[in-house]
């Protein structure tokens, strides 16, 4: 799978430090927490095409969740998987906060796939990059710090297997090209098997894996991984694809998924707005149910799978793919006790959301103005709905919060909202939740443009000049005063890092108006006037503005002058003022 985008799917790759002792010292005490005589034993058994993970000579099949919560939530959480028919969570580090985790975890009867983190970890996009050829000091670091806490959890009875490094054989291409990169990829999977070697000789009695993010990983750990017991992969919408794969690989190991799931925003076509679409949440419950049935469908071959994500961020990440957002309960989350096979029969289930328009189309809404949703959802249980509506900037300065949106309920499903006042690409999140503790979700991607203004713009290309402007060519700059003045909501004017500074444009002539519209970019004005001038030296302030927000400014403005000036008193950010477009109108 190779993927050109990213989210943040992983907000908890490390199990979270515990800062407080007493806290640590409250896991020590769990119930069903008896020292045990001996450490289990997990091992691959069978042979080629007839594999089998045995626990203390008994058939484990994986079924599992990647874990979200933080350490000190593994006691409310773990009976609720366990309740789920899940018996194994995934992690992504494994350090000295990781004590009382496996602790829990092995207290609920539930094992733990631990891993290990390795530069350029999760992809495309994250991590830092390391030298697999040359760097021996962060090489001899993680050689001596992973075979460590095997060392140190090697008998707790939380542990099922060791996982060493995260789709790193893809992220490598951040890092490196053609035939360095190659060289690299070489070098990091000969790394995994020195650690895995390592591993092995302190805890022979726990497999060792290792994550990539496509099965384009595998012939490289075919070649430089012989001691890997088993391999692994984090696979999405191709999760399907991967028994082929490996049939025509050639391959002599078994395989766990240690993530799956709906589609990622990486997998699905852009929508009207050019952002990925998002599927539905039937669309994502579906998706968990095809991962498994594909899993299982590779008998002897696939061992199980720890599918994402048991995670509780309500983030632009956390909709995507959790599924308890805010402790919520999704249609995915019993989509996915329903594979495990756990019983669902008595379950309140989540509303659905089969509907969810926005009215007046989503490519030209109009910034600060009415915009109305048309929903329909329905609960299978026919318990009362209440909604709520957010939003998200993501597409716009890289935000994975939601904001909450004041809605007004006008009835038939049709809820109104005010647009958000900055111009570009946001998401639209409606949450319907049955008082029972589930929630449906549906968003959709609406285009903000700054609002039609009757009259005409008398500053449209008039000459403009500015107390500071910066005219290098870096990023979308050379950005100088008539880029205000241009139509164009695509450049802009940007001023030096201080206070005060100004724009202003030549009207030609002493001229009358009645409108302003002022488009923000992410550097905006706290504090500005705006001003007119018949000579360019006096100064007459009609209209004076404190408590700027950015976005988009637009007010009836009473004001003559042959020169009209923004003059900035107070930026709302740390860098300058910088201004897409100063709209004047009579």
């Amino acid at each position: 799978m190779r993927r050109t985008r990213t989210i943040n799917r992983r907000t908890h790759r490390l199990a979270t430090p515990l800062t407080a002792g007493v806290l640590a010292a409250g896991f020590l005490a769990l119930p069903g927490q008896a020292a045990h005589a001996a450490a289990d034993v997990v091992k691959v058994t069978g042979s080629q095409g007839n594999w089998q993970l045995q626990v203390n000579g008994a058939p484990y099949q994986v079924k599992g969740l990647t874990w979200g919560p933080s350490v000190a939530d593994a006691d409310r959480y773990l009976p609720d998987l366990k309740s789920m028919g899940v018996n194994t969570i995934r992690t992504w580090g494994t350090d000295a906060s990781s004590k009382p985790l496996l602790d829990s975890a092995a207290a609920h009867g539930i094992k733990v796939i631990a891993g290990f983190w390795l530069q350029p970890g999760g992809g495309p996009g994250s991590g830092g990059c390391v030298n697999y050829l040359t760097d021996t000091t962060y090489k001899n670091q993680m050689l001596a710090e992973f075979p460590k806490w095997a060392q140190t959890y090697k008998d707790n009875p939380g542990v099922l297997m060791w996982n060493v490094g995260n789709e790193s054989v893809l992220g490598l291409q951040n890092c490196y090209s053609g035939d360095e990169l190659e060289k690299q990829r070489n070098a990091y999977t000969t790394f995994v098997n020195d650690i895995t070697k390592k591993i092995h000789a302190v805890d022979p009695n726990h497999p060792v894996t290792s994550t990539d993010a496509w099965v384009g990983a595998w012939p490289y750990y075919k070649k430089n991984a012989p001691d890997l017991d088993l391999y692994a992969v984090n696979s999405y919408n191709a999760v399907c694809d991967i028994k082929s794969a490996w049939q025509q690989g050639g391959y002599t190991k078994p395989y766990i998924v240690t993530e799956t799931g709906p589609a990622g925003e990486w997998e699905v076509p852009d929508d009207a707005n050019g952002v990925p679409q998002e599927p539905t949440d039937q669309a994502k419950a579906e998706g968990y149910g095809k991962a498994w049935n594909c899993i299982t469908g590779h008998q002897g071959v696939a061992l199980g799978a720890t599918m994402f994500h048991y995670g509780t961020e309500y983030d632009f990440g956390g909709i995507w793919f959790n599924l308890l957002p805010a402790g919520e309960k999704r249609l995915s989350y019993y989509a996915v006790k329903k594979a495990y096979g756990a019983d669902t029969s008595r379950d309140n289930t989540p509303p659905v959301i089969s509907q969810l328009d926005i009215e007046g189309g989503a490519t030209n809404v109009p910034a600060g103005r009415d915009l109305i949703l048309s929903t329909k959802a329905t609960d299978p249980n026919g318990d009362q709905l209440s909604y709520q509506v957010l939003s998200n900037s993501n597409y716009i300065d890289q935000s994975k919060q939601l904001v909450p949106m004041q809605a007004t309920d006008l009835g038939s499903g049709r809820l109104k909202v005010t647009a958000p006042d900055k111009p570009g690409v946001w998401k639209i999140y409606v949450k319907a939740t049955d008082g029972h503790g589930n929630v449906g979700v549906e968003t959709r991607s609406v285009r903000v443009v700054p609002p039609p203004v009757t009259g005409t713009n008398i500053a449209l290309n008039r000459p403009a000049t500015a107390s500071s402007q910066q005219t290098t060519d870096y990023g979308d700059c050379p950005c100088t005063a008539p880029l205000a003045v241009d139509g164009k909501n695509d450049t802009r004017w940007a001023s030096d890092w201080s206070d005060p500074q100004w724009v202003q444009v030549d009207l030609g002539s002493r001229r009358s108006f009645n409108h302003v519209q002022l488009n923000w970019e992410t550097s905006y004005a706290k504090a500005y006037t705006i001003q007119t001038s018949d000579d360019g030296q006096n100064w007459t302030t009609v209209r004076q503005v404190t408590d700027g927000n950015g976005g988009v400014d637009d007010f009836d403005v009473n004001g003559t002058g042959r020169y009209v000036r923004v003059n900035g008193t107070a930026r709302g950010t740390g860098y300058g003022y910088s201004l897409y477009e100063f709209g004047i109108y009579n």
